[in-house]
């Protein structure tokens, strides 16, 4: 059963963030609301105590997406069906609109937005491993600081994450990219469409005469929390690209995973998906 609850509509960041540091106990801030308002339905324990929402929509400062000479800037408040509709999206970050055209329905994309599609950090998050492929930060603010931090350091539990209860994320900034990469996000759920990720991969590549100059690597779902894999990363750079090295490298793709979320029910079933599916991505990425 909903709760009874307050709800601000602050008109600018200010005020929503002074609104924040008076209300924060039983306080959620929500844009779209796709998770907050099922989860108080549903008498969620990370919900269980609101008593206020705090409304950002008609927050300025948290809409917008732009593109400097370092970056592409986008407001939290941003949803998924604006990210598919702008051109800068579709031209320079290809992976992140892709990802974005997997998330639930069209009403859904109508209303959920980025920033809470990882604010939340539920392991199925769809754009996370597209983020951290792009070395994604995010822009965090409170009524008297403002930072920046790396989204890899933000995320940090199931459910977690680095944000303190006076603070809202503002944007995500995700830096142009000074070399040329080639890319692909693969997501698996148990149906074709509004379906919860049951694997998802984003991987980045840049080759320099068929060695490997730059590659990063990211899941989700099949790790407690979207990871990044650094380690992966430095072994692979330098590498020359042959089938059987990347065979070697999707094989390792697997270890690592058991080595982030141990060995659970599911994991006879889909490390070889993850591995197989890992492989063809390589193999026609560098084939391109």
């Amino acid at each position: 059963m909903m709760p009874s609850l307050e709800i601000l509509f602050p008109q600018d960041l200010n005020e929503a963030l002074n609104a924040l540091i008076i209300n924060q106990e039983n306080v959620h801030i929500i844009a779209g609301g796709t998770d907050v308002i099922p989860g108080l339905n549903q008498e969620s324990n990370r919900f269980k105590n609101t008593r206020l929402l705090i409304d950002i929509n008609k927050v300025p400062e948290v809409k917008g997406i732009n593109v400097g000479t370092e970056k592409i800037s986008i407001g939290a408040a941003e949803t998924f069906s604006d990210i598919l509709q702008n051109e800068i999206v579709q031209k320079k970050l290809p992976l992140l609109w892709k990802s974005a055209g997997t998330i639930g329905s069209v009403q859904i994309r109508n209303r959920a937005t980025l920033a809470g599609n990882f604010v939340n950090n539920a392991p199925c998050a769809d754009s996370v491993p597209v983020l951290l492929v792009y070395n994604a930060t995010v822009e965090i603010e409170s009524l008297n600081s403002k930072r920046e931090i790396p989204l890899n350091d933000f995320l940090s539990a199931p459910y977690k994450t680095k944000l303190n209860k006076d603070e809202m994320v503002t944007r995500i900034n995700i830096p142009i990219q000074s070399k040329k990469f080639a890319g692909d996000f693969y997501k698996l759920g148990r149906r074709r469409a509004v379906a919860i990720s049951r694997i998802t991969l984003a991987l980045l590549i840049s080759l320099n005469n068929n060695m490997i100059d730059e590659i990063r690597i990211a899941s989700g779902a099949v790790t407690p929390i979207g990871t990044r894999f650094f380690d992966l990363e430095k072994f692979a750079k330098g590498q020359t690209v042959e089938d059987q090295f990347l065979k070697e490298l999707s094989r390792k793709l697997g270890e690592q995973i058991i080595q982030v979320a141990g060995l659970r029910w599911s994991s006879k079933y889909k490390l070889p998906v993850v591995q197989q599916m890992f492989y063809q991505i390589l193999n026609r990425i560098v084939s391109f």
